[in-house]
């Protein structure tokens, strides 16, 4: 990185506040995990950040992604199925001695893991169910329940979480797509955000496709 880069760009480290629980992650650069977060065998992508007290497990996250405080990605499941649904049949080692965790339902658990695309805002005390897909550009609303699966650009809101709208008509939905503004480099990034600021989406997208430096 040369010295102009330098003045640029800052330190593309993750940053992790010292009261977050992680185990077994994944962050990308830039990355920034708030106070009381807990995340557990979860990938976070380039500048995806989590606010505080904000909890996810077995969870892929794209770029770029907002997750507002108090927000829950892919809540605990229980085997409602089994004479009793506490943890005392899944996870016995808590209270008895020679009984480990229930691997099978552990298992169970990872095999319906969430993915998220690449920026998306998850909205204040959201809940997203295990096995959830959320497309590129989705906003979940405050304190919304998913249950299903969200398409790019789609806004959803509510118990359970129902489509509003669009973010934008389909064509230009597909422009951005297309665009993948989310992989650029940063230097070409720091570039664009000015016009990101100032110019309505078109205007936008026809000066940037033609961009290729």
């Amino acid at each position: 990185m040369d010295r102009t880069e330098n003045l640029v760009l800052k330190d593309p480290e993750p940053r992790i506040h010292p009261t977050a629980e992680l185990k077994a992650c994944k962050l990308g650069r830039y990355a920034s995990i708030g106070e009381r977060v807990v995340l557990r065998e979860v990938s976070v992508g380039d500048f995806s950040y989590f606010e505080r007290h904000a909890e996810a497990i077995y969870t892929s996250i794209g770029k770029f992604c907002s997750i507002a405080a108090n927000s829950r990605i892919n809540a605990l499941e229980h085997p409602i199925e089994r004479l009793t649904q506490h943890k005392v049949s899944y996870r016995p080692n808590e209270y008895f001695r020679w009984l480990g965790v229930d691997a099978a339902f552990r298992a169970r658990r990872q095999a319906k893991a969430v993915t998220i695309g690449h920026d998306v805002w998850i909205g204040h005390g959201a809940v997203i169910m295990p096995g959830i897909a959320i497309g590129n550009g989705a906003v979940v609303g405050a304190n919304a329940v998913v249950t299903q699966d969200v398409p790019p650009y789609m806004i959803v809101a509510g118990v359970p979480a129902k489509p509003l709208r669009s973010r934008f008509a389909p064509d230009i939905a597909a422009r951005i797509e297309a665009l993948a503004w989310w992989d650029w480099p940063v230097e070409k990034l720091a570039r664009a955000v000015p016009d990101i600021q100032s110019m309505p989406i078109e205007a936008f997208l026809d000066r940037w496709e033609n961009d290729v430096v």
